[in-house]
């Protein structure tokens, strides 16, 4: 079982943290993204123009969109994480089904269902590989026994 995470701020402080997170990284996801696209739709003399047209358009809200979902799974791993008393790799695949299915709400169940599955699959991919390569680099640090002397006889 993983233990609380203490350098990180308490959770109602996190979420605000996470929801900016996101929005930074998606808007800087999103102003390389439409960058290239907006460069290549445009005329080939216009083609910065072009870009930092559709950056200034679309950039913005990309990050935006990021924001919304990392502020809302943060809220929903809060909520988890005091409704089960635990830290454990359940909360981030339980708060992602909820986030997926929050924000496919407006389709219907069927949609919101569908991308909770979705949502929730893929934080536990995210979880598992996590877990795995946590296991392969620390692997070398794992407390050794030392070698019994040879003349020692085991009782």
């Amino acid at each position: 079982m993983a233990h609380a995470d203490h350098t990180r701020d308490p959770c109602p402080w996190v979420i605000l943290s996470d929801f900016g997170s996101a929005f930074a990284m998606g808007a800087v996801g999103g102003t390389i993204w439409h960058g290239i696209k907006g460069a290549r739709n445009s005329p080939r003399g216009d083609r910065f123009v072009g870009a930092l047209s559709v950056v200034k358009a679309r950039a913005p809200v990309t990050g935006g969109n990021f924001g919304v979902w990392g502020g809302m799974f943060s809220t929903f791993d809060c909520a988890v994480k005091g409704w089960r008393q635990k830290e454990d790799m359940w909360n981030a695949i339980i708060s992602g089904f909820l986030t997926g299915g929050c924000l496919a709400a407006r389709s219907g169940p069927r949609g919101a269902l569908t991308s909770a599955v979705a949502c929730g699959i893929l934080l536990s991919v995210f979880e598992g590989v996590g877990v795995l390569v946590s296991r392969v680099f620390n692997e070398g640090t794992r407390p050794q026994l030392p070698p019994m002397p040879e003349n020692v006889q085991p009782q």
